[in-house]
């Protein structure tokens, strides 16, 4: 179904990711708690474990655990830090304890209420808690809503680089409600569309043309606007992920902007300003740049993507300060690099990317110092 029409629905219909026993569906719903958490009791057949934050908590959790309770599930919350620093076996380890010292069984359900942060390292306790046991979604901000929730990555990061530890685990469900997103500031609000922004290079360039005459409605979470590009994300992460469910192949379209953000990221140390979402679309400006000079994507499609990402409000230069050899350097611990080979995906055209492994690092310095890199 289409969402037209339909943008005031309390709920609508949901979308399987296709993984044989491992599959699971992604509902939406429209401040729609109780509906939401009654999915959730139906998945619980003991005790939850709510990971989240002090942030988050005070913002979206009280009338989630106020339901939560009505329900009747018995469930314990345990915060952790706020921000990408705590994502690390420090933290894994704290929630061990908790789980441990609480007695916590095989039929625990662990439930991810937050962000990315929180959504990979609740799904790596998950997954490694007593080898394993069942893992909820439920994101509260637009880049876990349309990607990180989605797909079974888990991991922590470590000083070397993000996400080097981890396991692919699915959750039993993925639970997104978009009236979370009403508390969210603008810089996280912004920086989540630059995930969307990705699935209209890499896939769907009609999602892309929708983008340019949107975007502006859709950050002001109109619902229409809101629930399509939301929706449209979803259903091609889910195609993506049902296809190439251990990133064997195609699922590698989906770091598109990600290796230059993840070493921005790296080299910045994970700082406050410089948020995943602004950091993957100067990725895109980068890897967009990168495949023009490589004479596979036009001036023309490169143009729209840059007006694109600032009529989004997100950056397309790198941060003032950031030295060229340090990203370059950021990059050799990125996951993608096979055989000592950088590997980039770049745009051959709006809605279609290709993986290249033959660029040489002397044109990665240039066109880093050129967009703004010491």
């Amino acid at each position: 179904m289409t969402e037209s029409g339909n943008a005031t629905k309390a709920s609508w219909d949901p979308l399987r990711v296709d993984l044989g026993e491992r599959s699971y569906d992604i509902r939406f719903y429209n401040n729609a708690t109780d509906a939401l958490v009654a999915d959730i009791k139906a998945l619980c057949p003991e005790r939850a474990f709510v990971v989240t934050n002090e942030t988050i908590w005070s913002a979206q959790g009280e009338r989630f655990g106020a339901a939560m309770q009505a329900a009747g599930v018995d469930f314990t919350t345990a915060m952790v830090g706020d921000g990408e620093k705590y994502k690390t076996l420090d933290s894994a380890s704290a929630l061990y304890d908790r789980l441990l010292e609480e007695r916590f069984s095989r039929r625990a359900t662990v439930i991810a209420f937050g962000g990315g942060v929180i959504g990979d390292l609740a799904g790596f306790v998950a997954a490694t808690f007593l080898r394993g046991v069942r893992f909820i979604q439920v994101p509260t901000t637009v880049v876990a809503m349309v990607d990180s929730s989605i797909g079974g990555k888990t991991g922590v990061d470590h000083r070397l680089g993000k996400n080097l530890i981890g396991a692919f685990y699915q959750p039993a469900l993925v639970a997104v409600d978009l009236a979370y997103l009403k508390t969210l500031d603008d810089h996280n609000r912004h920086g989540g569309f630059a995930e969307i922004i990705k699935y209209g290079v890499i896939y769907d360039a009609a999602l892309f043309d929708y983008l340019e005459k949107n975007v502006t409605r859709a950050l002001k979470l109109e619902s229409e606007p809101l629930l399509h590009v939301t929706r449209r994300s979803c259903e091609i992460k889910a195609a993506v992920v049902g296809q190439d469910e251990f990133e064997g192949g195609l699922r590698a379209i989906l770091n598109f902007g990600h290796t230059f953000a993840h070493a921005i990221e790296s080299v910045g140390e994970y700082k406050e300003r410089q948020f995943h979402g602004q950091a993957v679309a100067i990725g895109m400006v980068a890897a967009g740049e990168l495949a023009c000079r490589l004479g596979m994507f036009s001036a023309g499609e490169q143009a729209r993507l840059v007006k694109l990402i600032e009529t989004a409000g997100l950056p397309t230069r790198i941060p003032e300060g950031m030295k060229a050899e340090q990203i370059v350097e950021g990059m050799k611990s990125d996951k993608k690099v096979v055989s000592g080979r950088q590997r980039f995906v770049l745009p051959t055209r709006l809605g279609e990317v290709v993986l290249r492994d033959d660029v040489e690092t002397p044109a990665v310095l240039k066109l880093l110092r050129d967009l703004g890199a010491t």
